[in-house]
């Protein structure tokens, strides 16, 4: 998880430094100008104190931020680059209903973002960045990965070694400072970002000679971060520990919790440890990051694709139950099995979206205020299951697609805040429907590969397979 299109492609680095006097001064100048009422926004701006600032902020900081809800994480390949026509379909389609929006420091799209010391380069981050303004998303930065200097790479070299194990590497207890810095640098260039995900799945937090998490490490990276970001403006929001909350097969008995468990597996204890020690050493949070699946680490979806999903409800009860109700994110969410190139594509579409729409539902019921499906779009010219829209690779792709279409609704009917309400279910139906329900709206999930007739909400209606229907109430 977490780990498909982590190579932006790029290779280039800028040199960013703090300009004279006189050519901060010019900036300023220019930042006033390119600030005016109807400005699409500037190269680069400058805060008060100098740093660099790309754009002009969507949402200006003084002003009441959106809530985050439910949107999707930029990987590898997004419709910020493709075809004009492609991409600015896309541009149209979320701009009818903005959603929010993760971009990944390095990787995944993006370049290393300070390949030496004090040399930084975010172009990559800058077009990105604009893409969610563009859009009226809500721009959420997950601070991870760590430049090689700040890991045992060759100091003063420009280059980046790319490889899966290198991205995945934490960077060295001597450049946790460092690190904290980088992210203060980017908090500062995108002013209009105000949440900030601290690291990505515990990578290279692993205690070898106790078999298990280096929480006490990855805590001590937080909280230097967090104090870092809170200093560079207090109102900004962070977040984490970003665990994978693993199950596992019932019948396992090693590391498994005799607390945390149902019909969709046990959960591994090594997880709820190295999240009770981060929510108790915490420098402070103002929402919590979980990360995981609703099948097992050996594949396996108990009792089925369905119920599977469960797990995010009993998942996101437990986890605000620790927090004193945090607000609670899932920052990746899978319910379809991989295979070993981590392609999803073992089900038809209508399938996928049926299971999907059942896990924001067991979220929704949890408590999960956010939550961010991962991978809009895969490698230009390839087809894409479960993606949100084509390839913007050609004139004609950027299309949405079925995924898309979910996300967006579920977005714009319950979005943070929504009193879920009890909807009546005839009994010879319950078995065979997924329904979440507010004051307004009503969602309802043919769980069946066939034809159903069903009585919710006291209305009789057929369903098709794998039908997910929406409700006026």
């Amino acid at each position: 998880m977490g780990r498909h299109g982590w190579n932006s492609g790029a290779r280039r680095w800028r040199f960013t430094a703090l300009l004279g006097v006189g050519v901060a001064a010019l900036a300023l100048v220019l930042t006033l100008i390119h600030t005016l009422p109807g400005d699409a926004g500037s190269e680069a701006g400058t805060t008060r104190d100098g740093d660099k600032v790309h754009g002009t902020p969507a949402v200006p900081p003084s002003e009441p931020r959106p809530e985050v809800g439910w949107g999707f994480t930029h990987t590898q390949f997004s419709a910020d680059e493709g075809s004009g026509a492609a991409t600015k379909r896309v541009e149209k389609r979320l701009g009818e209903q903005p959603l929010p929006q993760i971009q990944h420091i390095m990787g995944w799209g993006a370049d290393n973002p300070e390949p030496v010391k004090g040399r930084y380069d975010f172009e990559d981050m800058d077009r990105r960045i604009d893409f969610v303004r563009e859009t009226g998303g809500t721009p959420v930065v997950t601070l991870c990965c760590a430049p090689d200097w700040m890991k045992g790479g060759k100091p003063g070299s420009d280059k980046t070694d790319w490889s899966q194990a290198a991205l995945e590497t934490a960077p060295d207890r001597a450049h946790y400072k460092d690190y904290a810095a980088l992210a203060a640098t980017v908090a500062k260039r995108y002013p209009d970002v105000r949440h900030f995900i601290v690291w990505n799945e515990f990578k290279g937090f692993w205690n070898d000679s106790e078999a298990r998490w280096d929480y006490e490490g990855y805590t001590e990276l937080y909280n230097l971060v967090y104090k870092a970001l809170k200093k560079v403006d207090k109102d900004i929001e962070v977040g984490g520990p970003y665990l994978v909350m693993d199950s596992l097969d019932p019948r396992q008995r090693e590391n498994a919790s005799t607390t945390l468990k149902g019909s969709w597996g046990t959960m591994d204890q090594r997880i709820l440890d190295a999240f009770d020690y981060w929510n108790k050493n915490k420098a402070g949070a103002d929402f919590v990051v979980v990360d995981g699946s609703s099948y097992t680490k050996d594949d396996d979806l108990l009792p089925d694709e369905f119920g599977a999903t469960d797990k995010f409800t009993a998942v996101s009860r437990w986890v605000r139950e620790q927090t004193g109700d945090l607000p609670l994110w899932w920052a990746e969410y899978y319910v379809e099995p991989a295979d070993g190139d981590d392609i999803r594509d073992g089900w038809s579409e209508p399938h996928r979206v049926a299971v999907q729409a059942s896990g924001l539902i067991a979220m929704a019921r949890g408590g999960t205020t956010s939550a961010f499906y991962w991978n809009p779009e895969t490698e230009k010219g390839a087809t894409c299951p479960g993606c949100l829209w084509t390839p913007t690779d050609r004139a004609g792709g950027g299309k949405a697609l079925s995924m898309l279409d979910l996300i967006s609704r579920f977005d714009k009917e319950f979005p943070p805040g929504t009193k879920y309400e009890q909807v009546s279910v005839a009994a010879d139906d319950k078995p065979n429907v997924r329904v979440l329900a507010d004051d307004k709206a009503l969602l309802v999930v043919n769980t069946l590969d066939r034809k159903i007739s069903a009585k919710i909400d006291g209305k009789q209606f057929e369903m098709g397979a794998y039908e997910v229907k929406w409700l006026s109430r």
